[in-house]
């Protein structure tokens, strides 16, 4: 059985859904199971185990969780430099603890994490193993988390990713698809550069690993799975915050999404006049999945229009 984590957040939704579409044998908490109280995750644990926590009977051997997936975590990249001690418990405190209980009942972990953990003062893709150095608090949880669970258990695999969009709740993509078509123009920065990452993409890679996992065989000893680890995931190639917005008008424009005409200024940060830091490069290499799943990852123009013109697109 599968626990998703943050269920009902951006990502986790779309995990679930796509553990839906595959049959697979997955519950999900959210707020209800809370990862800053180890007693509360080890409560639910015996309640999926006992069988307590369903509504109808379940044999015994699909009630065994043997993967954890944390899409939990405190994002608000503002608002962490005011709420340190919140950000500090879900980020860190929050992954420990699900570390200690996925150890604890022999549960492989997924756990997402950030291109927050960089200094973003670099300039080429910035892989694995290079030198950390957050910004902000965000960023400083973030990276306190990954180092929780690398203390805690060896069976984990960390995915950092960024500039995340999906089709529930609150993203870039959806921003910018409304004021667009409620403001003439708008100024958007163009001194950050990363790479937009659909979630949906995530999703299938973050199975995909699972998958690879449990359906590897030894080979004279050794376990062919993917390496336990950290690795990085977001789609293909590089833009900034400016461009990437100008390619959502267009495809906007192109699906019926935008209906109105906006002029889409280019600004530096500071003209902007952002409150917190933010990594002025942080894109992320991706050779490491790519060797270890085989995968081809698609270009982030091409999930984006993917992106807008399905029915599943919703913006408030």
């Amino acid at each position: 059985m599968i626990w998703v984590i943050g269920n009902k957040g951006m990502l986790g939704s779309e995990v679930c859904r796509q553990l839906n579409e595959k049959k697979y044998n997955w519950i999900g908490t959210d707020r209800e199971v809370d990862i800053t109280n180890i007693d509360a995750l080890e409560g639910f644990i015996e309640s999926v185990e006992t069988n307590a926590y369903f509504p109808s009977k379940i044999a015994h051997k699909d009630r065994k969780i043997n993967w954890i997936i944390n899409c939990s975590g405190y994002t608000n990249v503002e608002k962490a430099e005011e709420e340190t001690d919140l950000a500090a418990k879900l980020n860190e405190e929050g992954p420990r603890n699900i570390a200690r209980v996925a150890r604890k009942i022999g549960a492989k972990l997924i756990h997402i994490s950030t291109d927050y953990v960089f200094g973003g003062n670099g300039n080429r893709p910035y892989t694995e193993t290079d030198a950390k150095n957050p910004l902000g608090v965000y960023g400083k949880t973030k990276l306190a988390g990954e180092v929780a669970i690398q203390k805690e258990m060896n069976t984990y695999y960390i995915v950092r990713t960024a500039w995340l969009y999906g089709f529930d709740g609150k993203n870039f993509v959806y921003t910018m698809t409304k004021v667009m078509n409620t403001h003439d123009q708008i100024k958007v920065v163009n001194d950050q550069k990363g790479t937009p990452t659909c979630a949906p993409d995530l999703a299938e890679v973050l199975i995909k690993l699972i998958e690879k996992n449990d359906g590897a065989k030894s080979l004279f000893g050794k376990h062919s799975a993917p390496s336990y680890g950290i690795y990085h995931f977001t789609n293909a190639g590089e833009t900034n915050w400016h461009d990437f917005a100008c390619e959502i008008y267009r495809l906007g424009k192109k699906y019926g999404r935008i209906t109105s005409d906006c002029t889409i200024n280019a600004c530096s940060t500071t003209e902007y006049g952002a409150k917190v830091e933010r990594p002025a490069y942080s894109v992320l290499s991706k050779d490491k999945i790519i060797k270890e799943l085989k995968i081809k990852i698609p270009e982030w123009q091409t999930s984006l229009e993917r992106f807008i013109k399905n029915e599943r697109f919703k913006y408030e």
